[in-house]
């Protein structure tokens, strides 16, 4: 509560998160969490996603359960290393890159050095319309008016989903490292998480499971300055990787202790630090994000700490009314855009062309065939059977061959329609992944301003569990 009001507190003295983090004291308020890095400008767009997914399922659980108060938290990965990972952002036409070099925690990144970027984006949304004038106030408010990217972050998500009542914690706060220093000491001393992990991993690998994430015997970094560095254990030593610093067993509790903010848990233990300091019913993340958080049930169990609900975010594609009008004119549902290139193209070649182009009944015809002809040659000669084998194959080869000519053919007859189908394809399907793994959510909201976000929540249904297509 302390932490969260010095954050606030500097935003604004009167708003709905103030009032929300004066009822995190009461013991009927639970929050709901989703966690996420902190890319630049949000990064992909199913961040939305998962923040929406939280506030709502606040919101639905608020209208249940009316004698209790459910807030959604948006953990920042303040602590993460990985730069690369989240140093840029893409629109369809266009990548936004901050290149700088850097080793510890990006949560400290000096942002000043954006201002190139920052000119950049100028060039390429322009300054025409009011949505782009909104979206670069956007990012110049954010990152050229706070210092470090945590604040940045904070700031830009802060104004994004405020009214909406969403709380957002750096978790890179000595007060909170302070509630789990007997946990990091505990790592340090029983290894507990590698080994429950390992016991679990082994039980899902006999079930021909691949384990998401597989634990390190010991899962913190040490943070100093421009460092952030895993710990691991030689002998009777405790070594920072990459540097000469080493500690003893005395000393490395000793600086726990003392600095609890220099020790940063890794994927595996930052769930329990999750749990550890919010009352949380459910954690909403990716996929891969719950298979690993799965991975930490007997872990959990045994630091005797509640394991929360865990809920796949929601998948969305965004889809303009020009595209649809497009696909309307091909005579193409946007779920059929879900099939791979080939699929597609084979899928719709079939669907215009007035001839068949699938031989699958004729070939199956010829092996019925065959297989009459296998029982006559058992009856007489079996040497016959290599002959006859060689004949089938030669002849469904043939016809797999008059397929991909009769399938070439028709390209030619409709290549303009297949190329209009590929610029869709490619548009709402970027480097053949989902747009919401490649696209930010500037290339909507230089177009719709804050329609994009209320459109967001008025469709996204956290228990819906289908994958969401809206049209804008």
């Amino acid at each position: 509560v302390e932490v969260l009001n010095n954050n606030y507190e500097k935003v604004s003295t009167n708003s709905i998160q103030l009032k929300s983090i004066k009822l995190l004291e009461d013991h009927n308020t639970f929050t709901v969490s989703t966690g996420h890095q902190i890319n630049l400008f949000t990064g992909p767009l199913y961040f939305f996603y998962k923040i929406i997914d939280t506030i709502k399922i606040c919101n639905e659980l608020k209208s249940k359960y009316p004698e209790n108060e459910f807030l959604p938290i948006y953990w920042m990965a303040c602590e993460d290393h990985d730069f690369k990972e989240i140093n840029f952002f893409k629109t369809t036409n266009k990548r936004f890159d901050w290149d700088i070099s850097t080793k510890g925690k990006v949560g400290e990144l000096r942002t000043q050095s954006l201002k190139a970027l920052f000119n950049e984006m100028k060039d390429f949304f322009g300054k025409e319309n009011i949505n782009s004038k909104k979206l670069l106030k956007l990012f110049k408010d954010a990152y050229l008016n706070n210092e470090k990217l945590s604040n940045a972050t904070f700031s830009l998500v802060h104004s994004l989903f405020r009214k909406y009542g969403l709380l957002i914690l750096n978790p890179d706060d000595v007060k909170l490292k302070n509630i789990i220093c007997n946990d990091i000491i505990e790592e340090i001393k029983k290894q507990d998480c590698y080994k429950s992990v390992k016991e679990t991993n082994k039980k899902l690998s006999d079930i021909n499971i691949k384990p998401q994430v597989n634990p390190r015997k010991i899962n913190l970094f040490y943070i100093n300055n421009n460092l952030r560095s895993r710990i691991e254990k030689k002998n009777s030593q405790y070594n920072v990787l990459g540097t000469k610093k080493t500690f003893s067993k005395i000393d490395i509790i000793n600086e726990i202790n003392n600095y609890p903010e220099r020790f940063s848990p890794n994927v595996l233990l930052r769930p329990l630090y999750q749990e550890k300091i919010l009352p949380n019913l459910a954690y909403v993340g990716g996929g891969s994000e719950i298979a690993y958080w799965l991975q930490l049930k007997s872990f959990f169990k045994i630091k005797k700490i509640p394991f929360p609900i865990l809920k796949v975010r929601d998948s969305v594609l965004i889809v303009s009314k020009k595209n649809i009008q497009k696909c309307k004119k091909l005579s193409i549902d946007i779920s059929d855009l879900f099939k791979n290139s080939s699929e597609l193209n084979k899928f719709y070649l079939t669907k215009l062309s007035e001839i068949n182009l699938d031989l699958t009944n004729l070939k199956e015809t010829i092996s019925q065939n065959f297989i009459k002809l296998y029982k006559l040659s058992v009856m007489t000669d079996k040497s016959f059977l290599g002959a006859l084998k060689a004949q089938e194959s030669k002849q469904i080869k043939g016809l797999n061959n008059l397929e991909k000519r009769l399938l070439k053919a028709q390209k030619k007859k409709y290549e303009g329609k297949l190329e209009r189908l590929r610029l869709i394809k490619e548009e709402l399907f970027p480097n053949n992944s989902l747009q919401e793994r490649e696209i930010n959510f500037s290339e909507f909201y230089q177009n719709h301003g804050d329609r994009l976000i209320d459109c967001l929540f008025e469709n996204i249904s956290p228990f819906n569990n289908k994958f969401l297509v809206i049209s804008l």
